[in-house]
C-alpha cells in the first residue's frame, strides 16, 4: 500500500495522472506539459508504474503512458481499506474501564 500511496504524493505526479486522465499520452508530450527534465521524468514514471497505477508501452523510442484500470481500482481499495470505521471493537473509549 505505501508505493500506492507514495505515487499520490507529489505534485507533479499527480499532473501527470490527470494529463493522463484524458488518456494515453507519449513521453514527449508529458515532458512539454509537466515541465521536468528527462531524468525527472522517468524517476516520476517510474514510481507511477511500479505503484501498479500507471502502465507504460514502448513505441519506437518513445514511451507512452496510461493509467491503468486495475491498478486505480487497486489505489482506490487500499483508500477504502484504510479508512474504512470497525465498529466491531467495544464501545468504550480507551481511557475508560
Amino acid at each position: 500500500m505505501a508505493i500506492v500511496f507514495k505515487a499520490y504524493c507529489d505534485e507533479n505526479r499527480i499532473r501527470i495522472l490527470k494529463l493522463l486522465s484524458t488518456g494515453e499520452k507519449c513521453a514527449c508530450k508529458l515532458l512539454e506539459e509537466v515541465n521536468v527534465t528527462q531524468p525527472t521524468l522517468s524517476h516520476h514514471m517510474k514510481i507511477l508504474c511500479d505503484s501498479g497505477i500507471v502502465v507504460g508501452r514502448k513505441e519506437g523510442k518513445w514511451m507512452h503512458y496510461s493509467i491503468s484500470a486495475k491498478g486505480a481500482e487497486y489505489a482506490m481499495e487500499c483508500l477504502h481499506i484504510l479508512t474504512k470505521v470497525n465498529f466491531t471493537c467495544e464501545d468504550k473509549s480507551c481511557c475508560e474501564e
